[in-house]
């Protein structure tokens, strides 16, 4: 349990600003057709600890905070070697003299209380310009949960300063890959979006194929493969308790939770087709919604629930369609050179990210729900897989590596096409999904 509100203390939170008005007063500039942004100078201070152990807490959350807002691609922090001025006291207005020296156009102070065992954590993002406080905040949780702090604190500046929300406060679910290439564990794991307190939450004697996460973040459905029949199952994060939606007499593929968590859609084979159905969770009852002689499969639904994206493969051709909830009226979205899969709608509903193929590349991209506007973000030698962070601004995919001694690894990249990172892991990862922010 994490408790957070507004710091007091004569702090004012400025109106959250559109993007671009914010990113010109700032001197943040982004060109999200081009992918040219110009990261924004920012200082961010060891938070001051009233103990040892709170300094200690203090200076792990600010490492958090600045290497979020530095992989977002949007901010460049400051190294603190470079800081003229050492905040000792937070209660003490800074020097924004010394920061301006330094070319910060942005700075975050913060203060670290053990109280009753519990974590406090209170921050100031300060203009330097204008000397003024923009934003000030506080959140108190158990030690543990240190982390977290660290990404609320990074979601609440990201936003401040961008105009829209931030995604650090997120978890990965993803399959962890080991051993040899033509024998390799897959366990499904979990992480925090930057890579960290990576977990198993599978034992590695099932293959793992496709998790998905639930609205509520604490749900994910995913395919299975044991000695028997392909089974579709329900793991819920918080208890460990694992539930099976149904065993499936022919291959099932690519389940997905409906928006409003309540059903799950995903593609079950029957001789050489596959067509797409829906189950209700609390009735167990099936839907078909496609009924053709092609592989109909990856289906994904518009945020609002009203449309569904999906793939529709055969005689060598793979295609994006899109349709009706219901099954009405699909039609053909994708119309450039190549092979397209793996649609994934936006969470803001503004675009569906894809991968195609052609050429002998695999690349990752993004166009309009009615198949305008293409852009190819990055391309690679195996590029798969894309899933959105809740923004909508970030995309993250994995790239497999050629030979023997290559694997699949976990990269993101902004919707522009700017500021590719790969997300470093204990081991070789694929079939990233993105949680939606944490409660």
């Amino acid at each position: 349990m994490i408790d957070g509100r507004f710091f007091a203390g004569a702090v004012t939170l400025f109106m959250w600003l559109a993007l671009a008005a914010t990113a010109r007063a700032q001197g943040l500039d982004v060109d999200i057709n081009k992918g040219q942004i110009d990261p924004l100078p920012i200082a961010i201070t060891a938070f001051v600890g009233t103990s040892p152990e709170a300094a200690q807490s203090g200076a792990d959350i600010a490492g958090v905070i600045a290497n979020n807002l530095g992989r977002s691609g949007y901010f460049r922090p400051l190294p603190p070697e470079s800081f003229i001025e050492q905040i000792t006291n937070f209660d003490q207005e800074p020097r924004f003299g010394d920061w301006r020296q330094i070319q910060a156009k942005a700075l975050v102070t913060g203060q670290t209380i053990m109280e009753g065992g519990r974590l406090k954590a209170q921050f100031i993002l300060w203009d330097t310009g204008s000397q003024q406080k923009r934003a000030g905040f506080e959140f108190t949780t158990s030690p543990k949960n240190w982390r977290r702090l660290g990404h609320l604190i990074s979601d609440k500046i990201y936003q401040e300063l961008t105009g829209v929300p931030g995604y650090f406060d997120t978890r990965v679910v993803f399959v962890a890959e080991s051993g040899p290439k033509d024998k390799r564990v897959k366990k499904l794991s979990i992480m925090d979006q930057d890579g960290f307190n990576v977990r198993a939450i599978s034992d590695g004697k099932q293959l793992v194929l496709t998790p998905r996460f639930s609205p509520n973040s604490l749900e994910i459905t995913y395919m299975a493969f044991g000695s028997g029949s392909p089974r579709v199952y329900l793991y819920n994060i918080e208890t460990g308790q694992r539930e099976i939606v149904g065993e499936f007499p022919n291959m099932s593929f690519s389940p997905r939770f409906s928006p409003d968590g309540q059903r799950v859609i995903m593609s079950l084979q029957d001789g050489g087709a596959a067509n797409l159905f829906v189950m209700d969770l609390r009735s167990r009852q099936m839907q078909q919604l496609t009924n053709t002689d092609a592989i109909n499969t990856a289906p994904s639904y518009s945020p609002d629930g009203s449309q569904i994206a999906f793939e529709v493969g055969g005689d060598n051709s793979q295609q994006i369609f899109v349709m009706n909830a219901d099954g009405s009226n699909p039609r053909r979205i994708s119309s450039g050179g190549g092979r397209y899969a793996t649609p994934v709608w936006s969470p803001d509903g503004k675009y569906i990210a894809f991968t195609k193929q052609g050429g002998g590349r695999f690349a990752i991209g993004v166009m309009n729900p009615d198949g305008s506007g293409e852009r190819l973000l990055t391309e690679g030698f195996h590029n798969e897989g894309p899933t959105w962070a809740p923004n909508s601004r970030v995309i993250m995919f994995f790239r497999d590596e050629p030979g023997e001694s290559g694997g699949p690894r976990l990269y993101s990249v902004d919707v522009s096409g700017y500021n590719e990172q790969l997300i470093k892991t204990p081991t070789f990862a694929s079939d990233p999904a993105w949680s939606p922010l944490l409660n």
